[in-house]
């Protein structure tokens, strides 16, 4: 097959929401040339392959990229959601980024797009990539850095198939088809407890299948966040703001960590599907209240750890077997949504990582990270200001989480340009949750100067309680 070359400043590999976040602040910040390369047919990355009734878990405003707005700034009247801002569909979230990538990337004449391509590098070191349509392929040269926007590894039931065993007597579809049900099942099996699970079971009884004929096969309970709290808009301004000063003076006050979860859970600040048990695991889930109450109403809630196997009359489980109706439909929804980042910094010589440098916020994370390319020279203060915070997967990385925060936070407050873009950027939650606030308004004002004499606090207090962690 024909070699082309092509030079440019920066190779994208990846176009999912990452890359575009980091792109479109590039294109903001620099005059700089990019590639992107991606398997994908279009801009995206895994809302590609997504289940169709998917929906983004927060408000569309803190969502996207900085140049465009997603939402539109409506509250839903009705359903579970109802009396919070709307939240974009999979197909919005898909129509969105296609529109970002046209009428914003290419009209630049800065970013060529090489979609359905595979990026390899060459025993040489070189960058390859190769048309997965034609098989030409083309060498890349890299003026500035090659930009990793796989780091995510995303994973939806669509791609990744069980990781138990089904018997082929047995229906398992992944949850992308659940809604081509052509028949009434008997019973119907919900695998995996995060949130894909929860949406599940939720257009199940939306859809009117009776609670008494949905089994949840939920390995761990989950610490959820009540999206309540995180509304953008001087509405909800002081709701929002409060929650965050509630979470910096637990931190500040509480005398052993084996306080905090109960605490948080107190000032509503966490929530659990069922109070009389214990929640072993923590992975950014946000809930409605609405949500919450649906998903009560499953009686049928199997704790007994992993699932093993599914046979046409009974499920193997960790801690047992139980019986199952022959009739059963079962939607697998196991595919872990959030993977551990590798262990490599955010700068690395020639190669930038976009993982994220605040809790749970990937997009605002990849802005960041651009804006850091484009104004900070040297890769140690690159690094110093992009500190990476670890995927949670453990209650107490809650805790974790914040000590990176607000150390990343501390630093980016005493880089004048940094701060000031921080001020003004869409996908910053300070600039959606003042949308609206007068500047007349000394009172919410205030309430910023106190959310941040709070951070401070906590920040003192963390030492302490993180050294109760190691031990």
């Amino acid at each position: 097959m024909s070699t082309h070359r092509i030079e440019t400043d920066y190779l994208v590999v990846g176009a999912g929401a990452t890359a575009m976040a980091f792109i479109d602040t590039l294109l903001s910040e620099t005059d700089a040339q990019i590639v992107v390369v991606d398997r994908q047919h279009r801009p995206g990355g895994h809302w590609n392959r997504a289940y169709p009734f998917v929906r983004l878990h927060q408000p569309s405003a803190f969502y996207g990229v900085g140049s465009r707005e997603l939402s539109d700034w409506t509250k839903d009247t009705a359903g579970v959601n109802a009396g919070l801002y709307s939240l974009a569909s999979g197909a919005e979230v898909l129509a969105y980024f296609d529109h970002v990538m046209q009428q914003r990337f290419l009209t630049s004449g800065r970013v060529l797009w090489l979609p359905m391509s595979d990026y390899s590098t060459a025993a040489d070191g070189s960058h390859q990539v190769k048309s997965l349509t034609s098989g030409e392929t083309q060498e890349i040269v890299v003026r500035k850095r090659l930009v990793d926007a796989t780091h995510a590894r995303t994973e939806v039931p669509s791609t990744h198939p069980p990781k138990y065993s089904v018997s082929s007597q047995v229906t398992c579809v992944p949850v992308n088809r659940l809604p081509e049900i052509n028949r009434p099942y008997a019973a119907y099996s919900v695998v995996g407890s995060g949130k894909t699970g929860m949406d599940a079971c939720i257009w199940l009884l939306e859809n009117g299948t009776p609670p008494s004929r949905i089994r949840w096969i939920m390995p761990r309970d989950a610490w959820l966040l009540d999206r309540a709290n995180f509304q953008p808009g001087a509405d909800d301004f002081d709701t929002f703001v409060n929650s965050v000063i509630g979470q910096f003076e637990v931190m500040a006050s509480i005398h052993s960590i084996d306080d905090l979860l109960p605490e948080l859970e107190r000032r509503g600040l966490l929530a659990r599907i069922d109070t009389t048990v214990e929640p072993r695991t923590y992975r950014c889930a946000v809930v409605s209240q609405g949500e919450l109450a649906q998903l009560r109403r499953i009686e049928g809630i199997v704790r007994m750890g992993r699932l093993r196997s599914i046979e046409q009359t009974q499920v193997v489980l960790d801690q047992g077997n139980l019986p199952a109706d022959p009739d059963t439909l079962y939607v697998d929804c196991s595919a872990g949504g959030l993977q551990p980042p590798p262990n490599v910094p955010v700068f690395d010589g020639k190669r930038i990582n976009l993982l994220m440098v605040r809790t749970c916020q990937p997009v605002f994370s990849a802005a960041l990270i651009a804006f850091v390319e484009s104004h900070v020279q040297d890769s140690s203060q690159q690094n110093a200001l992009c500190q990476v915070v670890p995927s949670p997967e453990h209650p107490i990385d809650w805790l974790r989480m914040w000590a990176v925060n607000l150390a990343n936070g501390a630093r980016w407050a005493q880089n004048p340009k940094l701060s000031a873009w921080l001020g003004q950027c869409r996908l910053n939650f300070i600039a959606p949750i003042m949308r609206g606030v007068h500047k007349s308004d000394t009172a919410k004002f205030e309430r910023l100067n106190v959310m941040g004499a709070k951070g401070r606090e906590a920040a003192a207090r963390l030492p302490v309680l993180m050294a109760q962690i190691t031990q």
